[in-house]
């Protein structure tokens, strides 16, 4: 594909805190013991996308992910990364690179995906509709543990639940509508002249925003010039190009409509079409609705261009690691269910024991488990459904179970660790429980302290006198 790719590797996300760090940037955070941005830079590896520009956030963060890089994809990807300042957005991000940018067509890739979508569908379905943009989606994930021992952990992802409102064509093919959940909160706002366009539009809400475009180069750059206060693909680029797909041949005095004209016309209450909906703070009241109007184009007005939808099929895994919960539910999906998402070889027990690990008399690791180079655990230990990085030192009756532990981490006996991330060069002194917990790194916790639902993070130093 003769696609210019930019990856979006973020720098050290506040949403993350404190997992991430100014040593694990977001896009070096381990998923099966992998960077996670290692999954999309696979995932572009085989699909024969090898030039890449990589913008971190940050350049500290740009040094330690470009360090990482060179020294993993050593001749087989060729990548320059880029460092632009700290929450400048996608967009802005975009923006700092875009006089790298020269190819026809630019394909936009968040550095937390970890998808097994063949990137090769989505750019054909870009150009068989010459499109200006395609967006990735996929099935909302479901978020939390199939099975935990507190109802702490499913309250949270109940809670945490978010999701789009997209408008589609009949076919399924081109995107009419677009809004974050939020921004919906009583009553959907539907041009008339668009559903007038295509004669009836289909209301999901199930599905999410993979942070993947395809763009035709000329229109983002012309965009992104053009509107320079644009922070966000998802929540400014993309909606704005759904918006303008429509345009006037001619105003009212004979004159050519500019598109400011448009949107201003667009946004009377005359030209508008209402949908209400309920909505539970917990899920969407609806999944899909059909709106109809009578056939036929809206008068005066052509369609400039095309906005287009990538729909993955519910087979292929699809997720973001953007917040603590779905590092969780990643973690625990690609040592489960999606564990060919791994490139590693499970064992007939379905789990993975590096040979240089070693387990002490009656400790047990159960399937979808992951036990990592140099590791020790104790007598008597009891692990499930959990990632544990390399070389931690683990005691004698200690249960951990749904949690990842990275690497270089000591816990001594009698610990319980549930529903929790435990950060690199952590201690846990005995008899320590943490419950729904994260552990920010180099943290020490006390012997038998009880945490539940606790972040717990080393004070950043001050940089004043």
């Amino acid at each position: 594909m003769d696609f210019q790719v930019v990856v979006l590797a973020g720098g050290t996300s506040k949403n993350l805190h404190p997992i991430v760090s100014k040593e694990v940037p977001k896009a070096l955070l381990p998923v099966a013991n992998r960077p996670v941005l290692s999954y999309v830079l696979e995932l572009l590896e085989s699909s024969n996308l090898k030039d890449l520009i990589v913008v971190v956030e940050g350049e500290d963060a740009a040094l330690r992910i470009g360090g990482w890089i060179s020294a993993a994809y050593v001749d087989r990807l060729s990548v320059e990364v880029a460092a632009v300042p700290e929450d400048v957005g996608t967009a802005g991000a975009l923006r700092a690179v875009a006089h790298l940018l020269t190819a026809k067509d630019i394909l936009v890739v968040s550095g937390d995906l970890v998808c097994d979508v063949p990137l090769g569908a989505v750019a054909a379905a870009h150009r068989r509709h010459d499109a200006v943009v395609t967006a990735l989606l996929c099935a909302a994930p479901v978020s939390g543990p199939l099975e935990t021992g507190s109802s702490g952990g499913k309250d949270k992802a109940k809670k945490m639940t978010r999701y789009n409102i997209i408008g589609l064509d009949p076919t399924r093919q081109f995107l009419l509508f677009v809004a974050t959940g939020a921004e919906v909160e009583k009553d959907l706002r539907i041009q008339r002249s668009m559903l007038r366009s295509v004669g009836k539009m289909e209301i999901r809400s199930d599905l999410m925003d993979a942070h993947l475009y395809a763009f035709k180069r000329a229109v983002l750059q012309e965009v992104l010039d053009q509107h320079g206060t644009f922070h966000s693909i998802r929540q400014d680029v993309v909606p704005y190009l759904v918006r303008s797909q429509l345009r006037s041949e001619v105003s009212s005095n004979g004159v050519p409509q500019t598109e400011e004209g448009w949107n201003e016309r667009v946004a009377s209450q005359d030209s508008q079409a209402w949908f209400s909906q309920n909505r539970t703070s917990s899920a969407p009241a609806f999944h899909e609705l059909a709106a109809s109007v009578p056939n036929g184009s809206a008068s005066g007005q052509r369609r400039i261009h095309k906005c287009c939808a990538y729909i993955s099929g519910r087979s292929k895994y699809c997720a973001r690691l953007n917040s603590i919960q779905a590092f969780s539910d990643i973690n625990r999906n690609v040592i489960g269910e999606a564990n060919h998402l791994s490139g590693y070889s499970f064992s007939a027990q379905n789990n993975i024991i590096h040979p240089s690990a070693e387990l002490g008399a009656k400790t047990t690791v159960g399937p979808h488990c992951m036990l990592g180079e140099g590791s020790q655990l104790g007598d008597k230990c009891s692990v499930k459904r959990s990632a544990i990085g390399r070389h931690c030192r683990i005691g004698s009756n200690v249960k951990i179970v749904n949690s990842v532990v990275m690497n270089h981490v000591t816990i001594e006996d009698g610990c319980l660790v549930q529903g929790s991330v435990v950060c690199s060069n952590v201690h846990l002194q005995d008899h320590v429980v943490l419950k729904d917990c994260q552990v920010g790194a180099g943290f020490v916790v006390t012997a038998g302290s009880d945490h539940k639902s606790e972040s717990l993070a080393r004070k950043e130093k001050s940089s004043s006198q």
